[in-house]
């Protein structure tokens, strides 16, 4: 009995080196991976058999020969065991942070939901109250000279439009967050389109004394569906005129690389906080209110138009970033060239 109490002893006190040695190492490891913890784990659980044995077998005087045999044995053992819980503990670390991601995106999802269920409410209930009292004026004979009369005619007209693009936005939102956006896409050129989204914007960028600025000829030929690539270029443009300041300019370039088509439009907006670059095509996003475009002009976009721009994008297999420029900022969007 005392012979067994004192391997239990040894066996204990190497097993507890090992132990205290790995905890130490956990501790300066705190801020690696999962990964990295559970194979630190594993580790010590092993190495702390192996001292075990070790120990016990040098103190129990065997011939060499058969402590070399013993201690192969264990190294085999541990070799596998480190190998095997290597393999599943990645396994079960990836599952982890996928787990861990998958929450969060859950919760910036329900967040989004809820930031479009108020913003669309706001953008809906202004217009809705300001229809409403111009209903009632009228049917009340509130005015009657035509000039009033035709007035209110021309304010519900606007801000019935208004109300019908925010509609509009949401069921193209809703196409393509479920994946039901179909495209036909088709080799088109690049300069036509943005010729079409330039006169579009022209009367909104006029009455601000903007300049709309794009070069006459060199467009490339993309692939892409017309409707889709029309409305990418039109959100882009009008986003960019809606934050640029009076007397300002709104550029849009356009090329040819070993990466496929680009199209760019900058303005000179005075810059997005570095903060809200990273999520300037959320749903709802629309930055500090003093950036904020005044939705009185009939012109909100409800936070949903570079959202689209960029679901549109990624569904031709492009891609839309943002920086920075020295006076604004830059938006850039790559779809795949037309063969040929």
């Amino acid at each position: 009995m005392r012979d067994l109490t004192l391997i239990f002893g040894m066996a204990l006190a190497a097993a507890l080196g090992v132990g205290l040695a790995g905890a130490l190492a956990l501790r300066l490891l705190r801020h690696r991976s999962i990964t990295v913890h559970v194979c630190v784990l594993l580790t010590i659980t092993v190495a702390a058999v192996v001292a075990g044995v070790a120990v016990v077998a040098q103190a129990m005087f065997l011939s060499a020969h058969d402590l070399q045999v013993v201690l192969l044995t264990v190294a085999a053992a541990a070799a596998v065991s480190l190998a095997i819980g290597w393999y599943f503990g990645r396994r079960l670390a990836v599952a982890a942070v996928w787990a861990d991601q998958a929450r969060e995106r859950e919760r910036r999802i329900e967040k989004g939901r809820r930031d479009l269920v108020a913003w669309v409410s706001h953008d809906l209930r202004t217009p809705l109250a300001g229809l409403r009292a111009m209903a009632e004026a009228l049917e009340d004979r509130v005015v009657d000279d035509p000039a009033t009369v035709a007035e209110y005619h021309r304010r519900i007209r606007v801000q019935t439009d208004r109300m019908t693009r925010l509609v509009d936005d949401l069921f193209e939102l809703s196409r393509i967050n479920a994946g039901a956006l179909r495209l036909s896409p088709a080799s088109l050129s690049l300069g036509e389109v943005v010729s079409d989204a330039l006169a579009a914007a022209a009367p909104l960028a006029t009455a601000r004394g903007i300049r709309l600025v794009a070069a006459d000829a060199g467009w490339p030929t993309v692939l892409a569906s017309e409707p889709e690539l029309a409305r990418v270029v039109g959100n882009l443009l009008l986003n960019a005129v809606r934050y640029t300041p009076e007397d300002g300019t709104v550029q849009v370039d356009g090329g040819r690389d070993h990466d496929g088509v680009w199209l760019a439009v900058a303005d000179t907006c005075g810059g997005i906080p570095e903060r809200d670059l990273p999520r300037l095509f959320d749903v709802a996003f629309r930055g500090e209110p003093a950036r904020t475009p005044p939705g009185g002009n009939g012109e909100s976009s409800g936070g949903l138009g570079l959202a689209i721009v960029r679901g549109l994008v990624e569904a031709h297999g492009g891609r839309v970033n943002v920086r920075n420029t020295a006076d604004g900022c830059r938006f850039v969007v790559r779809l795949p060239a037309a063969a040929g």
